[in-house]
């Protein structure tokens, strides 16, 4: 008899398992694997094609590597093109200790192609928890379009599209702090969202954003506290932690039109507050890509207290002066992704319910597949577009740009054009080549197309004949790169 139980149970267990990964946990995964596999196409094409940039890209590997080798988190690129020295640390340019996480992919494959891989899985592992969240508030089906949606977003292919950056972790981080609170499950909440204080210096402002949301929603004690938290984090990473590791709080300040610094630009604010509430619609990019963050979810999000969690770091970049901020370009957009999704969500659920409509199956499908298609029309306008474009896998100076790559040696200190660093990071010290010589050993210029930050090919010329003139000899030269030792 209790073999027989016992039997049973196992033919029970082995059901549920089929059960399990023939269900939607296994379709789930699929689409979060398949998108994980597009987002790491997209970056490695690119980086092998050489149209991945020294700045950011560089930056991030030169600290993810120091953390694999279990160093401090030194970026000579960054530090020697602000003049702050070969040993300046990541943790002074951006709070962002959360890149130490990173370190495993290192010790399987030592260079920026696992940052690529990882950032890829990062994005994409949000999936399930948008899916868990939209299926508990919406349905099943909805849930399926609207990870979907996600999953073709401008604001992630942009990301995916420009190197690696802190934003990686924070779509993930996001997911699973709305789906769990909205579970009820405070305590991994709560640590999903202390995670992003680890993610970059100013992500304080997003925690006090959730406060507000949950004072809102009726959260009161909670959401003080997360104020209090979000605002207490901000003043330490800014004020005290930057500075205690070389840094300058003053090197992101891009508000000097409202003030010299934050108590400045608030009392700015105070004696102005009429131009300050319009400033955010102040140009005509700021005002594209405020409706293109709004517009995926057919602007629901807009009837939802989850939005307000966003809203910090919108005006974080729209009260701003400078204008990349702006733009819809760059990984900006994707810190607020996730929030404006899931806020979309829990919008069409508060319209259903103010229409007496709650139980209108038809409706939510409705939603979440235009949605879905406002994704897809949205496709062909931003990253991914590229990716069924035969001449996004080929790129004419490939050959050339690896010939003169190879050309380095490994372990020395090179100053490298931006598209060029990346290539030799794994193996080299590289520093970006500038106008400014820093005496490097070698460097590799292109003098064909512009490239950051010079204004000019020209310019490049005229830097490659004054090393030339002093003491750097040409070892290769083809198709406008040149690679220089010095002598």
């Amino acid at each position: 008899m209790t073999a027989e139980i016992l039997a049973a149970r196992t033919g029970a267990s082995a059901a549920l398992w089929k059960a399990r990964l023939s269900g939607h946990p296994a379709r789930v995964g699929a689409m979060a694997l398949v998108s994980a596999a597009v987002y790491a196409v997209l970056g490695l094409v690119k980086l092998a094609t050489f149209r991945a940039t020294t700045f950011d890209l560089v930056i991030v590997d030169q600290a993810v590597r120091n953390y694999a080798h279990f160093r401090p988190p030194y970026i000579p690129v960054r530090g020697v093109f602000s003049d702050r020295g070969m040993d300046y640390v990541q943790l002074a340019d951006h709070f962002s200790p959360i890149y130490a996480l990173l370190s495993p992919f290192y010790w399987i494959h030592d260079g920026p192609e696992s940052l690529i891989v990882a950032q890829a899985a990062l994005f994409a592992a949000a999936i399930p928890f948008l899916w868990r969240y939209t299926r508990r508030v919406l349905g099943v089906a909805p849930a399926y379009l609207l990870s979907v949606a996600y999953a073709l977003s401008w604001p992630v292919a942009q990301a995916v599209a420009f190197d690696a950056h802190e934003v990686m972790f924070v779509p993930l981080l996001t997911a699973i702090m709305i789906e769990r609170y909205h579970a009820g499950r405070t305590l991994p909440a709560f640590l999903a969202m202390s995670g992003l204080l680890l993610v970059k210096e100013d992500m304080g402002l997003m925690v006090a954003g959730v406060g507000l949301c949950l004072v809102v929603m009726g959260d009161r004690w909670r959401g003080a506290l997360c104020v209090l938290y979000g605002l207490g984090a901000v003043l330490v990473a800014r004020g005290l932690v930057t500075s205690v590791f070389g840094g300058d709080a003053t090197d992101y300040w891009g508000y000097g039109h409202l003030g010299k610094n934050l108590p400045d630009a608030l009392m700015g604010i105070v004696r102005d507050p009429v131009s300050a509430v319009l400033l955010p619609f102040s140009a005509e990019a700021k005002v594209d890509t405020l409706l293109l963050l709004a517009w995926p979810t057919l602007m629901l999000c807009l009837l939802s207290p989850l939005s307000l969690a966003a809203l910090p770091h919108v005006l974080e970049r729209m009260l701003s002066d400078r204008d990349q901020w702006w733009q819809a370009d760059f990984q900006y957009s994707a810190f607020t992704v996730i929030i404006l999704f899931c806020a979309g969500v829990d919008g069409l659920a508060r319209l259903l319910r103010w229409l007496k409509r709650s139980d209108d199956r038809s409706l939510k499908l409705a939603w979440a597949a235009a949605a879905c298609a406002v994704a897809l029309t949205l496709v062909p306008k931003f990253a991914l577009d590229q990716l069924y474009h035969p001449a996004f896998y080929k790129e004419p100076k490939a050959a050339a740009a690896a010939e003169a790559a190879s050309k380095v040696p490994s372990g020395v200190t090179v100053e490298a054009v931006n598209s060029l660093g990346p290539a030799l990071s794994s193996r080299t010290t590289v520093l970006l080549w500038t106008a400014k010589s820093h005496g490097a050993p070698w460097v590799v210029a292109d003098t064909a197309r512009w490239e950051f930050p010079f204004g000019s090919p020209d310019e490049q010329l005229a830097v490659v004949g004054g090393l030339q003139a002093n003491g750097y000899t040409k070892v290769f030269e083809r198709d406008g790169y040149v690679v220089l030792r010095r002598d």
